[in-house]
């Protein structure tokens, strides 16, 4: 078969005048908006279009798919399912539809199909959401060697494991979670029970991991005003990512001490589930508040904007760059471990169970007692020994 793989890049300026610079993967498949390896080291590009990239024969083709990098990663799925019906000697016209020509066949295109899914995933759902499917469905079109839906068994599921684990170097999680979406497009598309309850893939339910206060005192330190604010927003708030991106000025309340989570229809945006939701906040972070909104460009209502009025897309790699100044290892410090910390503190200060679970936005209470973990601070451990204290000698 002829080479089907795609490649996204970005163009940039360097010193030596514009390149072209592979875009850079998170580890769970999704593009890292605007990173992308120079010299052999990520860095950071806002400037710039992305392109994908494959070989026609001998023949380099480049392609521009615009700035956003999501898009961009769709787009270059895309193309890759076109290549991959290519592969199997499937005209590119009756890729497109996904249906046979002159009727002579009733089988659907793995490929195809995808694509088409993916069209209307993404005209229904939130980018995260659509990124997550495509990088799923994408690896299960190069993993699996069948042309046509009616023809994937058991095998190229568990194949598709092996490939994940193997070849793409996914968690065990990540793993299970990407076999859960093939497994959902397939049944969605009328081919069901291929696999067994034995034949899921396993993986250990981690506990959720929080930060120390020491750590955060030294984080928060290594910070300017602005990025303080952001990361305490992200711990004292609860939110989940695309909610803080998504907060405008007038989900804060100031007097009551606190922010809500709302659709936002001139971003295209809803909170998960479609629930809106109510979150206390304390007077320390109402104060850090006051305080940016006296500064803040009146016609632009979001809390957190970039200079174009724009959510802001790079806070992980914000946290990291501070954790790094602050030298502490940033590979142990994430967005979400904020969210944990505010989960997992208030139920130690002896907030129900329930409680927490609005504020977290949870649909289910099975997803807010993963953050009853026991407590291991001095003050906890400093309990410990005063129940021994006058213990047997």
């Amino acid at each position: 078969m002829a080479n089907r793989t795609v490649h996204l890049s970005k163009l940039i300026q360097t010193p030596k005048g514009p390149r072209y610079c592979p875009a850079v993967m998170a580890a769970n498949g999704r593009v890292r908006p605007d990173v992308v390896i120079v010299n052999e080291k990520e860095e950071r590009h806002p400037e710039g279009a992305y392109y994908i990239s494959w070989y026609e024969g001998k023949k380099l083709v480049r392609k521009s798919v615009g700035k956003d990098a999501q898009d961009a990663a769709f787009q270059r799925s895309k193309k890759q399912a076109e290549l991959n019906a290519a592969n199997y000697g499937i005209e590119a016209r009756a890729e497109a539809s996904g249906e046979p020509q002159n009727g002579s066949d009733s089988r659907r295109l793995i490929a195809a199909t995808v694509a088409q899914f993916l069209e209307k995933v993404k005209e229904r759902k939130k980018p995260k959401t659509h990124a997550a499917y495509s990088t799923a469905l994408n690896y299960f079109t190069e993993s699996c060697q069948k042309a046509y839906l009616e023809d994937v068994n058991r095998d190229d599921m568990l194949d598709f494991c092996t490939f994940l684990r193997d070849v793409k170097k996914q968690s065990p999680r990540s793993v299970h979670n990407k076999f859960s979406t093939a497994l959902g497009f397939l049944r969605k598309h009328g081919i069901h029970e291929l696999v067994g309850k034995e034949d899921w893939p396993r993986y250990v339910e981690e506990e959720p991991e929080v930060y120390e206060q020491e750590e955060l005192d030294t984080l928060f330190a290594a910070c300017d005003a602005q990025e303080r604010l952001w990361f305490e927003f992200f711990l004292m708030a609860g939110m989940r990512e695309q909610e803080v991106m998504h907060t405008f000025w007038s989900d804060v309340n100031l007097k009551a001490n606190i922010v809500r989570v709302t659709h936002k229809p001139t971003y295209n945006w809803t909170p998960k589930a479609y629930k809106e939701r109510s979150i206390p906040i304390p007077e320390r972070l109402v104060v850090s508040l006051q305080a940016a909104k006296a500064k803040h460009d009146k016609a632009c209502p979001l809390v957190f904007p970039t200079a174009g009025c724009r959510p802001k897309l790079d806070f992980l790699d914000c946290l990291k760059a501070c954790a790094e100044r602050a030298e502490l290892n940033k590979n142990d410090f994430w967005l979400h471990k904020f969210r944990a910390t505010f989960a997992t503190w208030h139920i130690w200060s002896g907030v129900d169970l329930r409680t927490v679970q609005l504020w977290l936005g949870h649909e289910d209470l099975e997803s807010t007692t993963r953050y009853l973990k026991p407590s291991r601070s001095k003050a906890t451990r400093d309990k410990v020994n005063a129940t021994f204290a006058g213990g047997a000698q």
